[in-house]
């Protein structure tokens, strides 16, 4: 029974750990949409990442689960309205702009 407890409570560990570092480079990543300039990029993203450092030390379960909800209400409470899509990519401005000419061409 303590070996099927360990390997549920491992399993929910690691499902946390993918959890808190999805919210962490989506919350990065978001941060590029808010700051214009790359130095104030760089210390906005060192706050978060202190924001996640503080509460590395947390190892109750349920604790970690509220705080990952809690995050995730913060993340989307603050997600950039109109974020910043490269041109080039699907959405961008430029996206298939140029199409490839037919063949027969």
């Amino acid at each position: 029974m303590s070996e099927a407890m360990t390997a549920a409570n491992l399993a929910r560990r690691v499902a946390q750990k993918e959890k808190v570092r999805i919210l962490y480079r989506r919350a990065l990543k978001d941060t590029l949409n808010w700051v214009v300039h790359r130095h104030l990029f760089h210390q906005d993203a060192s706050d978060l990442r202190e924001k996640f450092e503080a509460n590395k030390h947390v190892e109750d379960p349920d604790t970690v689960d509220k705080m990952i909800a809690a995050g995730e209400a913060a993340y989307n409470k603050w997600r950039h309205p109109d974020p910043y899509i490269v041109p080039w990519a699907p959405g961008g401005s430029k996206f298939t702009r140029n199409p490839v000419p037919p063949s027969g061409v």
